[in-house]
């Protein structure tokens, strides 16, 4: 039987650096449209979108959403899912985070448990939310930073709070001294007595994110790199733009013997 191909996601900015830290981060709707078309060639099915206000803090807004939408497709066309990012970094309430999702009506979004979920005060809001999603066409993925993460979207999924089927994405090496993440941080999320996802996508950060993706890819995950949380290659040099890391990412999908996954093929399943 064929192996699915490997998905890459490019996330370029985040919600933290600016072009103080690269001078490739894209910050406008124009920026992010010219790097999607450049990850695109480069191997990436997916475009995980940060907003600025102008003043380049962290925003979330569905006005900007749409604008950087509008340039992306116009770039690009339907060839990259473009997914929305909820990310409060402390400044949205889960309200709030809901409220933005549901006005900007994303193609797919991530939503960080932690933040949609965090007790079970939160569980309804976070199950309507989940509903409309899937009723508006919307993928929804959701952000895991430990096992225990894991455990909890578990128990939702069990008391069907939550679908059994949502693709998540484990993030290797949140709380590790110097935020830097290594290919072994995965293990814990695969041990026998860990959850079982169906579609898993890995980040990591620091200059051993393309490895910490192909290990993932080698085990069946998905991937994501980009700014966001790494600015270096696998060499350890800086790399020049978003599309340098998903392409270092896609040379070692491919050397592992796996294909590249398009938009198509995530829509679909893949």
């Amino acid at each position: 039987m064929p192996l699915r191909p490997t998905s890459i996601a490019v996330a370029p900015n985040g919600g933290h650096r600016g072009q103080r830290d690269h001078l490739a981060i894209p910050i406008s709707a124009a920026e992010l449209a010219a790097c999607a078309a450049a990850c695109l060639d480069a191997g990436a099915s997916m475009i995980h979108v940060h907003v600025r206000d102008r003043d380049g803090r962290h925003l979330l807004d569905a006005g900007a959403y749409a604008e950087a939408t509008r340039a992306i497709r116009a770039e690009v066309g339907d060839r990259l899912v473009v997914q929305i990012t909820s990310e409060s970094l402390g400044i949205y309430s889960p309200a709030e985070q809901r409220a933005v999702v549901k006005a900007t009506r994303p193609e797919a979004v991530s939503l960080a448990l932690r933040e949609l979920a965090p007790d079970a005060s939160e569980e309804r809001a976070f199950a309507e939310l989940l509903d409309w999603a899937r009723a508006e066409g919307c993928a929804p993925q959701i952000i895991l930073y430990s096992v225990e993460d894991a455990a909890r979207l578990a128990d939702l999924a069990r008391r069907g709070v939550a679908p059994d089927d949502l693709p998540v994405l484990y993030v290797l090496g949140r709380y590790t001294p110097g935020q830097r993440s290594a290919p072994a941080d995965l293990l814990p999320f695969l041990s026998p007595d860990a959850p079982r996802f169906s579609q898993w996508s890995v980040c990591a950060f620091g200059a051993r994110e393309a490895a910490c993706v192909a290990t993932a890819a080698a085990l069946g995950g998905h991937a994501r790199v980009g700014f966001e949380n790494n600015l270096y290659l696998p060499d350890g040099s800086l790399a020049r733009s978003n599309a340098d890391l998903v392409a270092a990412a896609a040379d070692l999908i491919r050397r592992l013997g796996l294909t590249i996954a398009t938009a198509d093929d995530l829509r679909n399943g893949g």
